[in-house]
């Protein structure tokens, strides 16, 4: 006869086996999942995150695989959000026609600060190099476009990303406008590796698509050379970029919102 504690233990046992035949079809799932975006990327050279490539020219902007985040269910708990409450206000959504005039010095230097509700990120922007983009960010950065704007997408599989600037938070989002492709042949992509600490712009996947959203890179990845690297994270915003990083996907999920409440309150570029 089965006593209470075996049956007890019997079915501690099979929920246990349960959870693991789950985790193992998520990873299943996960991979194929990959091996479709890794080929579509080989077709199209187009990227995965990021953070969503086929949103066409309509202010729909992602770096990478699905046109918007997806979070794969899991039995697991979330980690712990390690950051503090985004202060109060919503995104202004203001549109405009087309890009701002060009007035950057593009022989000065450029900084962009990002006061997240995780810490602030700094960001040295390449004005020599990347100067439409450039110039697009501080315009749009002097009319509040960034503010209470969240950071919608983390990659933590194949591509090491977080994705930002967007204001309806939902990867198809921009200001209105477009600017053109700059600095594809920079020494550090030249090889198909942004490395970690870069910062380039989303895009559609067609020519001069970008417009507000952009990634920052949290470890070195392997993409197509088609994202205009515009920028560096400074040491300090890399330590808060791994932070939101290492509290990792909604869900459990590899590509998707992050557990992080990586909203940025204000956003600020200043010429030095």
């Amino acid at each position: 006869m089965v006593t209470s504690e075996q049956r007890r233990k019997q079915l501690a046992r099979e929920k246990y086996l349960r959870q693991q035949e789950r985790r193992a079809e998520t990873r299943r799932k996960a991979r194929i999942r990959n091996a479709a975006i890794a080929a579509g990327v080989a077709v199209v050279l187009v990227l995965c995150t990021a953070y969503a490539l086929s949103g066409g020219l309509e202010g729909k902007e992602d770096t990478a695989s699905d046109p918007q985040p997806s979070a794969t269910p899991s039995a697991e708990k979330d980690a712990p959000d390690p950051c503090a409450k985004p202060a109060k206000g919503k995104p202004n959504g203001e549109q405009w026609k087309k890009e701002p005039e060009l007035t950057v010095d593009e022989s000065a230097t450029y900084t962009m600060a990002l006061d997240t509700a995780c810490g602030k990120i700094g960001i040295e922007m390449d004005a020599g190099k990347a100067p439409h983009t450039v110039n697009s960010f501080a315009f749009l950065a002097e009319n509040d476009f960034f503010d209470h704007t969240e950071c919608h997408r983390l990659t933590t599989e194949g591509i090491f990303v977080l994705q930002c600037g967007d204001p309806q938070g939902s990867g198809m989002g921009g200001p209105g406008y477009t600017i053109p492709d700059e600095n594809l042949d920079d020494e550090r992509v030249k090889d198909g590796v942004y490395p970690a600490g870069t910062v380039a712009m989303a895009n559609t996947g067609q020519k001069d698509s970008g417009g507000s959203q952009f990634f920052l890179v949290y470890r070195d990845s392997k993409l197509p050379p088609s994202y205009t690297p515009f920028g560096t994270v400074t040491d300090s915003g890399m330590k808060v970029l791994k932070k939101i990083a290492k509290a990792g996907v909604k869900g459990q999920a590899e590509d998707g919102r992050p557990v992080a409440t990586a909203t940025i309150d204000d956003a600020t570029v200043r010429k030095s």
